[in-house]
């Protein structure tokens, strides 16, 4: 029989310190947007929750709400100014530091420029929003009208269920998520704001990279790679970038947000929100 030296065997046990999150100290509270969709919230509570938990396991006041998944850029964006109004009477903050996933950053960029938000947002960063649309949007819009228009109101449909407060419009949102909707359109007439400090995350897997992909999502991967090059299944490396960048993740746009990640995976989605977390404490946010 081997004899296992008890020092070896104890080195398992020896305890770490400070064995909890770093605490990482913001000026301002974070409030995370979704994007465009909401079957996630048949499971989770948001779509972004489990991203806001990790957050507050820093010691960060964040919040993940829900708006409706499928509508117009200035209906969603009315709601998360209203958002934030609420939040700052409930909590008396002055401020807020806002992380946008997909078209939440649209979204939000409206509320700054259109609805005042400007005076009330710190900063705004970015997590593959589609700041010149996606080719994916443009695909969508070809398929057979009777296709789209039963799509359509199926969502519709499941949209107003799960979220009856407003009315769901998601053809209208498709139609504002193709890239010469947002380039032609919504850029030239959504300026950032000089209060407002704007930063961007990226992020490219499977076609042209070295990083997996759920298959399910390896014909859209490659014909938005086509059409537009390296991109996370939805959007593209270059359409993504605004403001200062953060960086390039090899994690795909569900993976972003908690949905679909392997344990092999996990930590690289740890690794984003940190530094999400981090760069705003850097720049004393």
């Amino acid at each position: 029989m081997k004899w296992i030296e008890p020092q070896k065997y104890m080195k398992k046990f020896k305890l770490d310190p400070y064995p909890q999150p770093e605490i990482i100290q913001l000026e301002h509270p974070v409030l995370i947007c979704h994007g465009y969709g909401g079957f996630s919230m048949l499971v989770k509570p948001s779509p972004i929750h489990d991203s806001c938990m990790r957050l507050r396991s820093y010691g960060i006041h964040a919040f993940a709400p829900n708006i409706v998944p499928y509508s117009t850029i200035d209906v969603r964006a009315e709601q998360w100014a209203e958002v934030i109004v609420q939040l700052k009477q409930k909590y008396g903050y002055d401020k807020m530091n806002v992380v946008a996933h997909s078209m939440g950053g649209l979204d939000m960029r409206y509320a700054i420029t259109h609805f005042g938000m400007d005076s009330s947002v710190a900063s705004l960063t970015t997590i593959a929003v589609p700041h010149r649309g996606t080719s994916l949007a443009d695909i969508v819009l070809t398929t057979p009208d009777l296709v789209k228009e039963k799509l359509s109101e199926w969502m519709d449909w499941f949209s107003d269920n799960i979220y009856p407060a407003k009315k769901s419009n998601a053809a209208a949102a498709v139609e504002q998520l193709t890239t010469s909707y947002v380039t032609e359109e919504f850029n030239p007439n959504t300026p950032d704001m000089d209060e407002v400090q704007y930063f961007s995350v990226t992020a490219a897997v499977g076609k042209g990279t070295k990083h997996p992909l759920n298959p399910i999502y390896r014909v859209q991967n490659q014909l938005i790679y086509q059409r537009e090059g390296m991109n996370d299944s939805f959007v593209t490396i270059n359409s993504a970038l605004w403001g200062e960048h953060l960086g390039t993740w090899g994690v795909s746009h569900l993976e972003q947000i908690d949905i679909q990640v392997s344990k092999e995976r996990k930590p690289l989605v740890e690794d984003l929100w940190k530094e999400v977390a981090n760069n705003l404490q850097r720049k004393g946010l």
